[in-house]
């Protein structure tokens, strides 16, 4: 590339004085597992929300057996876990890829436990959610591949690059091999 008269032009980096400008990381996996776990956070926090909902009249929590009040705790801190990591996915915070770790290895164990929860055999339990016949089946299978996604895309290298990436600051200008000026009286 040539500048004015035909002299090669002259690009900012360290031999003109300027520092060398930083590639800026991709983040398109810290994006899309950020979307990815606010679809798993919606799924996963549905779920509780439902069963309280459909609670019948003179029945409460204190009904239900250990086990099943463990597994809608699970699925309500994964919706938290994985609500909280996309949103700070989204401002570039580095904590936001360990919560969506956690909120998806969350999510997935609720869905693996809750055959011994429910006291239901696990042949049963992925029949019910491989057919697709319910919304709850449709919402756990939902749960499980958008909390894989996820886990696999928040553990990877550039997403924890482009989270831990920081500009550098702006150096103010000195041609090079010239010492600051020491300022008298």
């Amino acid at each position: 590339m040539t500048g004015p008269y035909g002299y090669p032009a002259q690009q900012p980096g360290p031999a003109y004085g300027y520092p060398a400008p930083q590639a800026r990381p991709s983040g398109a996996t810290a994006i899309i597992a950020a979307v990815l776990g606010l679809v798993g956070a919606l799924a996963s926090g549905f779920i509780p929300i439902r069963y309280f909902i459909e609670l019948p009249s003179g029945f409460s929590l204190s009904n239900l057996p250990g086990f099943a009040l463990v597994e809608l705790v699970l699925y309500l801190l994964a919706a938290l876990f994985l609500l909280m990591g996309a949103l700070t996915t989204f401002f570039r915070s580095l904590i936001g890829a360990i919560l969506l770790i956690l909120g998806s290895l969350l999510a997935i164990v609720a869905v693996v436990l809750e055959p011994i929860a429910f006291r239901v055999p696990y042949r049963i339990h992925l029949d019910f959610l491989l057919r697709f016949a319910t919304f709850d089946g449709v919402l756990r299978l939902a749960m499980v591949v958008f909390g894989l996604l996820a886990l696999l895309l928040a553990v990877l290298p550039p997403t924890f690059r482009y989270l831990r990436w920081r500009p550098a600051p702006v150096q103010p200008y000195r041609p090079q091999n010239q010492s600051p000026q020491q300022g008298g009286w």
